[in-house]
């Protein structure tokens, strides 16, 4: 798998389900496709790893949804793997994957994930800045005897 891929379909799973609803519904895209694995809902394994570089251990389980179609004129695969249980989440997801593979990139990747990229950088801005917001810097301290 591309790493262009691996980036669009980080992007479609993390979207949050009514934003990809809407972005989808404005395309106006509508392409026939017939199911190869038909929405389905179950768990999977979370691992961590303490420091992001020990033993791996299991963290908990996590619902997901995933889902495999193929377009019926273009004949091209699309998969979704997306957390919770929003099948139209993981249907959508895979028509994007799907369409990323054909002709419509340009407009998809204009209509769809340029925004939901766009999305997420701007939630991470938000996230870092809350961080540190709490940030101590212990360099700035002044102590009593250097004074």
């Amino acid at each position: 798998m591309s790493d262009a891929r691996k980036t669009w379909m980080g992007l479609l799973a993390k979207a949050p389900p009514e934003t990809l609803r809407q972005l989808w519904d404005a395309t106006g895209l509508a392409p026939g496709f017939t199911w190869l694995r038909a929405p389905e809902i179950g768990s999977t394994m979370v691992q961590g790893c303490i420091g992001g570089t020990g033993a791996p251990f299991n963290l908990g389980e996590m619902t997901v949804t995933r889902c495999a179609l193929k377009l019926r004129d273009a004949g091209t695969v699309g998969h979704a793997y997306v957390q919770g249980r929003d099948k139209t989440h993981a249907r959508i997801a895979a028509l994007v994957d799907a369409l990323m593979q054909t002709a419509q990139e340009s407009r998809l990747r204009a209509a769809i994930l340029d925004p939901l990229a766009a999305d997420h950088a701007a939630h991470r801005r938000a996230r870092a800045g809350e961080a540190a917001a709490t940030r101590v810097d212990f360099f700035t301290m002044v102590r009593g005897e250097d004074q």
